[in-house]
């Protein structure tokens, strides 16, 4: 089974919920809708709202609530985006130019704001309070991922722990909560909602290593980000913590220099490249991303086979094999 067919044994659903996106993104102020739609339109693959679908069916839940939680799932993510942007000056999203840098930074954190306050008003006509709970408690682990990813910005002393921390915080914990938010819906057994939960957190940290590798190795036209763009931001990412951990005084010195000076060239996005492919930064990231989606695949043996286990394995292979 490939990602493609996921997608089609989902096409209805997600054209529901695409039709929440639009009905709920409006607003009296025409500003709002047009800054969201510019990243919510430009190419997102709605990984989050598929995997909340997946779930939910995998526990026996089709009634129609299950379309506002997958639109509260690309709300936030959208929001996140946002507020990225603008934190990191981002001049490209998705292959597209940011909406900072079409609309200003004031406008994108507020669009963002708008977003996730609109995400609270559609889980209370739900009116679920462990989802509730589940995203109140999501939403402070990832202010603290965003706030000590930042604090680490540049430090190449930054550990594979740490930098596990971060990824967890900022991207595995929204994944997660996706997949966990499927089943509370059901209100599935609290030892399969565990085991999503469990899943999307997995499948979430691999998520992230594969995008910091992609980072190193896509091309723009399939990535929709400039190569080296982490480089530049000061972002130490798994492939160069690994090089660091094994480069020489020398070699740890010029890629602290080439960090601090937050310079993207050519020649210096090369000189990094080939420090990352001597100490093997990419094979080793991507050896611990399959680790990953191992544990992630393991998780789903509490459920009898049925072709919503086969989706969610598909998607977790996916993972190690996507180029965008």
């Amino acid at each position: 089974m490939e990602i493609q067919d996921v997608f089609s044994a989902y096409k209805d659903d997600l054209h529901q919920v695409e039709k929440y996106i639009n009905d709920n993104v409006h607003s009296e102020i025409k500003l709002i809708p047009e800054v969201a739609q510019h990243l919510i339109n430009s190419g997102g693959k709605r990984f989050r709202p598929l995997l909340l679908l997946i779930c939910a069916r995998l526990c026996g839940y089709r009634d129609e609530n299950r379309f506002p939680m997958a639109t509260v799932m690309e709300f936030i993510h959208t929001a996140t985006l946002l507020h990225d942007d603008v934190i990191d000056q981002a001049s490209i999203r998705r292959g597209k130019t940011s909406a900072n840098q079409i609309y200003g930074n004031a406008i994108s954190i507020l669009v963002g704001d708008f977003l996730c306050f609109k995400s609270y008003t559609l889980m209370t006509e739900i009116g679920n309070l462990d989802i509730l709970r589940l995203i109140s408690e999501m939403g402070d682990i990832m202010s603290e991922g965003e706030v000590f990813q930042l604090s680490k910005c540049g430090d190449i002393n930054l550990s594979e722990e740490e930098y596990f921390n971060i990824i967890e915080k900022k991207t595995a914990v929204l994944i997660s909560a996706s997949c966990a938010s499927g089943s509370i819906l059901s209100s599935a057994p609290r030892e399969k909602i565990d085991a999503l939960k469990k899943f999307g957190r997995n499948v979430g940290m691999a998520f992230q290593i594969t995008d910091d590798i992609l980072d190193y190795m896509a091309k723009r036209e399939d990535f929709g980000k400039s190569i080296g763009k982490d480089l530049e931001e000061g972002k130490i990412t798994l492939p160069l913590i690994f090089a660091i951990k094994q480069s020489t005084i020398k070699e740890k010195n010029k890629i602290k220099e080439i960090i601090t000076s937050k310079k993207n060239s050519k020649k210096v996005v090369r000189e990094i490249f080939s420090l990352i492919e001597k100490y093997k930064g990419i094979d080793s990231s991507f050896q611990i991303a399959s680790k990953y989606i191992n544990k992630a695949k393991s998780q789903l043996n509490i459920f009898n086979d049925c072709p919503e286990k086969d989706h969610l394995n598909t998607v977790a292979e996916y993972i190690l094999t996507r180029k965008a």
